[in-house]
């Protein structure tokens, strides 16, 4: 796996929730060789013993059941530590929902017959709205108390732990609660992870604007995901073939956190390219060589 990024002009990746434990170890000696930077690790990595498959949300801090916040404590800290154990700088997890009817599907559903801006989309809006005030409390609760225990393990492996933003209504925390949470927190080691893809979707849904949300994240912000969307909602998709204007977010590409390109499964090594070329364009960066001569496309990774 790692051989066939390296073969693509990649030198550095993010380790997925999906890595099986069989494949750790060739990991770990491509890294020791030095052959290979993980930058960042998605929750939970390896899977996790006794689970068919992996997945972000196989427990979540901000869930009503203690057993299961307990169980993503133990869980975030085993792979905290495996991160620190392949030299990875942040951990990037999901959070949570907040226990609601999904009305993100029905504005979807929605905006795919092109209705937004009709009465049942702005009926659904505000009370997808009403109802996510009256029950967010708890689960943020839930998931600051979470923080503040897995804080002591981060500081102790030099790990920071980024929070994505994720594409639904019905997700904690959202960006303003995010931002005050960690304000209270006061913690170095905890911070905002944006995923390009899910921003702009939030956006397109009219939760967000994009670009002025980043704004104002900035100074919590530890890392990106990057990919495109197709209207409304069809995301991992690999710019330039999405809406995203790229360029309009120049200024935060510029920070020193990483960058990770996440397409889609079996994504043809020549789109793969084709976005960075389309990303350093955007961002001012040098354009990669030829395929035929793979070289590091510096500043993203696989």
């Amino acid at each position: 796996m790692i051989d066939e990024i390296l073969a693509a002009g990649f030198r550095a990746v993010e380790l997925g929730y999906d890595l099986r434990r069989d494949l750790a170890p060739g990991i770990e000696q491509r890294v020791a060789e030095r052959a290979v930077e993980v930058v960042s690790v998605h929750n939970y990595c390896p899977v996790p013993m006794g689970v068919p498959r992996g997945h972000p949300e196989l427990w979540v801090l901000a869930s009503p059941d203690p057993a299961v916040r307990r169980k993503a404590v133990e869980e975030t800290t085993k792979t905290i530590r495996f991160a620190a154990s392949v030299g990875a700088k942040a951990v990037v997890m999901h959070a949570g929902y907040v226990r609601m009817r999904n009305r993100t599907r029905t504005l979807i559903d929605l905006a795919e017959r092109g209705r937004e801006g009709s009465w049942w989309w702005y009926w659904t809006w505000n009370a997808a709205q009403r109802v996510r005030e009256r029950k967010a409390a708890r689960p943020l609760e839930w998931l600051r108390e979470g923080l503040a225990l897995l804080d002591p393990v981060l500081r102790e492996c030099g790990v920071r732990l980024g929070i994505e933003n994720l594409p639904s209504w019905e997700a904690v925390p959202a960006e303003t609660e995010l931002a005050a949470m960690l304000s209270g927190l006061g913690s170095d080691r905890i911070r905002y992870w944006h995923d390009f893809g899910h921003g702009q979707i939030r956006e397109n849904l009219g939760f967000i604007n994009h670009l002025r949300l980043l704004e104002r994240m900035r100074e919590h912000i530890g890392g990106f995901h990057v990919h495109d969307v197709k209207p409304p909602a069809t995301d991992h998709i690999l710019p330039p073939h999405g809406m995203i204007d790229f360029a309009a977010f120049r200024e935060f590409a510029r920070l020193d956190v990483p960058r990770v390109i996440e397409p889609e499964r079996d994504v043809p090594v020549e789109v793969l390219q084709e976005a960075v070329r389309h990303l350093q364009k955007a961002w001012e960066g040098p354009a990669p060589r030829p395929a035929r001569d793979p070289a590091p496309a510096k500043g993203f990774y696989g």
